[in-house]
Order: C-alpha cells, then sequence, then structure tokens
C-alpha cells in the first residue's frame, strides 16, 4: 500500500484525543487523496491544530487509526511531508536564505542542493532581494512567505498548512493563496487549517468542518453551499406583492419596496422571477444573493448542537 500510486495520502480513522481528561478531538475521520486541496475548517479551539498534529506522529492520538503514505506517521514519512505549524518558528536573526537551507537540510536535502533551491524559490516568489536580510528585519507577511518556502524547499508531496493565512494582510494572503495553487498545480497534496471559511472557497477541492473537536462536514464546496441560505433581494412595486412573495420564502423583511428573501428548500430565484411576471409586478431590481460557506457552517454548527453532537 504504501508505494501505491493511487492510494490515500492520509487517513484518519475515529481519532480521539483529550488533555487532562478534557476532549479536544472526538471520533475524527477524513480521507486526503492524492493531488486534492483539502480545508480543514473550523473556528478557533475547535480541535484543528491537534487533529494535525497527530496527523504528523507530532503527538499520538488515544484511540483510532492513522495512516500517512500507507504507514503510521513516523520515520517511514522523512522527507515526503512539508509542514507549516501555526506557531511560527524561524530563528529572528537568521538570513532569510539560511533559515531555507537550515529546514530544507533538516528535511533530507544536502546542502548545496539546499542553498540552490533557497535562492531559486526566493526568486520564483519574489523575496529574492531578501535572500540575505535577517528574519527580524521582514515584514509579517515576507516572514510568513520565507517560512511556506522553508517547508516546501525540500519539495515535499504533501504539504500541511496550519492556519497558513493568520495574521496577514488581505494582499499577503492573496500572494499566498497564488503560491497555495502554484504548488497543487505541479501536482502535490494539500491540507490547511483556517477559521477563514472565504479562503476555502477560492482554492479546495473538499472541505472538512469541525467543531467542538467533532467533525460536522466532509465534501466539495457545492454541498456544504447547499446548506446555506438563499436569499434573494429584489425591488418591487405592485398590488399586494409582499403577500406574492411570502409564498417564496422561508424569511422575508421589508424596507418600502426592498424585500429580501430566503427562499424555500424547493424554489429557486427563477420561480420568483415567474410569479412577479404572472402577476404584472414592477421589478426594479432583482438580484440573486450568493450562498457563502461561512453561513453555511454556521447552519451545520447549529444543527450539531441542536442534537448534542457539537457540545
Amino acid at each position: 500500500m504504501q508505494n501505491d500510486p493511487i492510494a490515500p495520502v492520509l487517513i484518519l480513522d475515529n481519532i480521539h484525543k483529550s488533555f487532562s481528561g478534557k476532549p479536544a478531538v472526538r471520533g475524527v475521520s477524513l480521507t486526503v487523496e492524492k493531488g486534492q486541496i483539502v480545508g480543514f475548517l473550523g473556528p478557533n479551539g475547535a480541535g484543528k491544530t491537534t487533529t494535525l498534529r497527530m496527523a504528523l506522529g507530532l503527538i499520538k492520538q488515544d484511540e483510532g487509526e492513522i495512516s500517512l503514505f500507507g504507514s503510521a506517521p513516523g520515520t517511514a514519512a522523512f522527507g515526503r511531508v512539508g509542514f507549516l505549524p501555526e506557531e511560527r518558528g524561524l530563528y529572528a536573526k537568521m538570513k532569510a536564505r539560511d533559515a531555507i537551507t537550515h529546514i530544507a537540510c533538516l528535511n533530507g536535502l544536502a546542502r548545496k542542493e539546499a542553498l540552490r533551491r533557497a535562492d531559486e524559490m526566493l526568486e520564483r516568489y519574489g523575496l529574492g532581494d531578501a535572500r540575505h536580510k535577517k528574519i527580524k528585519t521582514l515584514s509579517k507577511g515576507m516572514a510568513q512567505k520565507v517560512q511556506l518556502i522553508a517547508s516546501i524547499a525540500h519539495d515535499p508531496e504533501f504539504l500541511i498548512l496550519d492556519e497558513p493565512f493568520s495574521g496577514l494582510d488581505p494582499v499577503n494572503q492573496k500572494l499566498l493563496e497564488d503560491m497555495v495553487r502554484e504548488i497543487a498545480a505541479r501536482g502535490r497534496t494539500i491540507i490547511f487549517s483556517t477559521h477563514v471559511m472565504e479562503h476555502a472557497e477560492r482554492l479546495c477541492d473538499k472541505i472538512v468542518l469541525i467543531s467542538g473537536g467533532r467533525k460536522i462536514f466532509d465534501g466539495d464546496t457545492k454541498q456544504a453551499l447547499a446548506y446555506a441560505p438563499r436569499r434573494l433581494l429584489i425591488e418591487v412595486t405592485g398590488p399586494k406583492a409582499k403577500q406574492i412573495l411570502s409564498k417564496a420564502a422561508s424569511e422575508i423583511t421589508q424596507d418600502g419596496a426592498s424585500y429580501t428573501l430566503v427562499l424555500k428548500p424547493k424554489v429557486e430565484a427563477h420561480h420568483v422571477l415567474e410569479q412577479c411576471v404572472k402577476n404584472k409586478l414592477k421589478l426594479v431590481r432583482f438580484e440573486p444573493e450568493k450562498a457563502s460557506l461561512h453561513e453555511a457552517f454556521v447552519v451545520l454548527v447549529a444543527q450539531h448542537a441542536d442534537t448534542g453532537d457539537a457540545s
């Protein structure tokens, strides 16, 4: 199984972990297939970091099984995994080039090749001028890019990023997203944790939502968005407009001639449009609102809280 090119890169099977008797991860199972970008999503304290550390073998699970490249996490995966921890760990007084080289050597590269890759990747990602600058003199965004480069300089097959966008301004978040896409385009497998759903919407083939230490969703973005309220913004005039629109809505709010509808499960926006035309209502604005992964997550968390699954 270890050499099977189509075998999953990572399998977690009913993983549990507690600290001082307090559950942190409760029965999480997930599979990461080769070549996927997987978003591991949830609020702060949901258990994301603990789960990723167990996947790497940095901490031991209390229950359940973990398979990384077909074996238990350990030395068998040495050099095949790149890890960007949530707590950034570059030496502040080390130069950017030397920091990347140091981490690459720890991941199995010879020093000469590590230096070559450090120089090549600093240029590729727009940091060539910073190669001889100390980490402590770099902006947070630049330092974060250097640490990401350090985690991929040995060209790992599988990249695990723990909150890679945390603390970055929108410009540097976009740069980091571009780096993730470029890495994935080379056929590498990536899982990243985040509590900001927009990154997952833009990047991921698959998302896993976790809350209170439990997995509450596992699927693609389209499947997750199906849980989000579907809103329609409409400005319309005519007799009994609100009464007509209410038939299509589970919720409706009004501000003058403007209405916001939360559509009923089997109602589509074009159904509302057809009713407006049929009833000769005058349309000024008709704007379906894009569903958000954040709203889907809120709904899923509420559903599981109601059943006691996220307690």
